[in-house]
């Protein structure tokens, strides 16, 4: 074991690093919320495939940046935390550099799951760097910097991610990723070089983690193509889902008799964790999945541009950006059952709102709930997190930390594709129910398409133009209502996790803990918030 370096960096090179560290964790994170609206962009390049599959390159992005989380502890461990992140971003370049020269969607897939991957390694050690710099006193500001940080991809990362997509073409998104991160790679590598690194010997847990990439990757796999290839019907989804139920089991029993395991399921045996896991990872799942469908929705069903999209996700961090920095100072004291049981009925709130949509072209409309949505965003994570966490102590407290920040990750990437499927499934039954109504085939004597075809026709539009303009308004409107069926769906199941928190232990923090417990639960804060 070698000793640490205990020289801390001071002046230009304090700053520089803090910079580098920092733009690091942007760009990883900028690669999570930015491809979203680039999505149709993508697919329509890689050889116009359908905008589900260009889905995928998102959802295992997701995955792969989930699994990186248990084995970058082990990793930092057995040969130090900076020479592992430096490795990783040089990773993370050639992974950046493989999806900007795909031209396929099975080249650009796997480059997106290797990109996942050494992005992940980067968020935990990057964040325990970044306060090795700072001396005890001024770590609460090292905490707050990296929460700063966090934010900044989410709060313009759609709306740069579709000004790339318009002007730039989606392409650069990726060369830009090449530069920045062998720029950081040399410069967290230069400053730290030479420095020693306290290493940790433990064995890594390969059979669990095979296991725990089994059901995830499993379970994604089946949401991905479940649609497009007809469920249990395929004779690969059959065995996928076989393979999923088998290895399911097989990991909680493996687990149970771990020292070191890459997932603890033991942690389920304390009833805040266990309620405050669900409502973190099934809100996470469908905060995700709505917010990366109606992006999407919003460019293919009603013609908004990348950028008018992203403008429009912009709106929503107004709010979310306050509410994160006062939220941790809010739940002193108070019963942190209270905040989330509020949180959570305020996204239900906001979800119906969304769901009674039914304007194609009202972005002065849409901003207000969104604007809104914001401010419950702001005030979701911190409430449960306190949850989440209260009972536990010590080591487990950052196994938990890692656990839920896994769960929810994989969580946001199935939220992705089941709202997929629920937009699947209902606008079929919009449109056919809409050609019913206004078709004459409920009532007879109420015909408008046929009364609405005539008046085109004496416009001047010939028989087949008519029709097939009324036939995509059908469509589009079957689509928009499929769309709110998404959001009214998930008004419900949030009311049912505003239930569920009643039933965790009650949670009074204390309103003047000692610095060390203050930083410490923000540190694990803002690591289950990645990303």
């Amino acid at each position: 074991m070698t000793i640490a370096y205990s020289k801390r960096l001071r002046g230009w090179r304090f700053v520089l690093f803090n910079l580098a560290l920092g733009l690091g964790h942007m760009i990883v994170l900028f690669n999570a919320g930015s491809y979203i609206a680039l999505m149709p962009h993508v697919a329509g390049d890689l050889g116009g495939v359908a905008p589900s599959l260009g889905t995928w390159a998102q959802t295992d992005f997701m995955i792969g940046l989930a699994l990186a989380f248990p084995i970058a502890r082990w990793m930092s461990g057995r040969w130090g935390d900076y020479p592992v992140l430096a490795t990783a971003f040089v990773a993370y370049a050639v992974a950046s550099y493989l999806c900007a020269i795909s031209e396929t969607l099975w080249l650009f897939l796997p480059a997106r799951i290797f990109l996942g991957f050494a992005g992940g390694i980067t968020l935990p050690i990057g964040q325990a760097l970044l306060l090795q710099e700072y001396p005890d006193r001024l770590k609460s500001v090292g905490l707050g910097v990296w929460g700063m940080f966090t934010l900044t991809p989410f709060t313009v990362g759609c709306l740069v991610g579709g000004w790339i997509a318009d002007e730039l073409g989606w392409r650069h998104l990726f060369g830009l990723n090449i530069v920045c991160a062998l720029g950081i790679a040399g410069v967290t590598g230069s400053l730290l070089y030479g420095r020693g690194c306290r290493r940790r010997y433990t064995r890594f847990d390969f059979v669990g983690f095979m296991l725990l990439s089994l059901i995830l990757g499993g379970v994604q796999t089946l949401l991905n193509q479940g649609n497009d290839f007809d469920w249990l019907d395929s004779l690969f989804l059959r065995g996928v889902f076989i393979a999923v139920i088998v290895a399911l089991p097989c990991l909680v029993i493996w687990e149970q008799g771990e020292r070191h395991p890459a997932f603890d399921v033991r942690l389920f045996a304390h009833r805040n964790f266990a309620i405050g896991t669900i409502c973190l990872t099934v809100g996470f799942l469908g905060i995700q999945g709505l917010l990366s469908l109606f992006i999407v929705q919003l460019q293919l069903l009603l013609g908004y541009t990348s950028y008018l999209a992203g403008l429009l996700f912009l709106s929503m961090f107004l709010l979310a950006a306050p509410v994160i920095a006062v939220m941790h100072e809010l739940i002193k004291g108070v019963d942190a059952r209270l905040f989330a049981c509020l949180n959570l009925l305020g996204f239900a709130f906001t979800f119906r709102w969304i769901g009674l949509f039914d304007a194609a072209e009202s972005f002065d409309q849409i901003v207000w709930p969104m604007l809104l949505l914001g401010f419950f965003l702001g005030s979701f994570f911190t409430p449960l997190t306190a949850l989440t966490l209260h009972g536990l102590s010590g080591t487990p407290v950052m196994r938990a930390a890692e656990a839920v920040a896994l769960l929810r990750i994989a969580a946001g990437a199935f939220g992705i594709t089941l709202q997929g499927v629920v937009l699947f499934r209902r606008s079929p039954f919009h449109q056919l129910d809409l050609a019913d109504h206004f078709g004459g085939r409920r009532f007879a004597s109420l015909d408008l398409l046929q009364q609405a075809s005539a008046r085109l026709e004496n416009a001047g539009l010939d028989a087949g133009s008519a029709t097939a303009k009324l036939g995509a308004l059908i469509r589009q409107q079957a689509g928009i209502l499929a769309l709110n069926d998404a959001f009214l769906l998930a008004s419900y199941l949030f009311l049912g996790l505003a239930a569920l928190v009643w039933l965790a232990h009650a949670t009074h923090r204390p309103l003047h803990p000692s610095m060390a417990e203050d930083l410490n639960e923000i540190r694990v804060e803002e690591l289950m918030e990645e990303p």
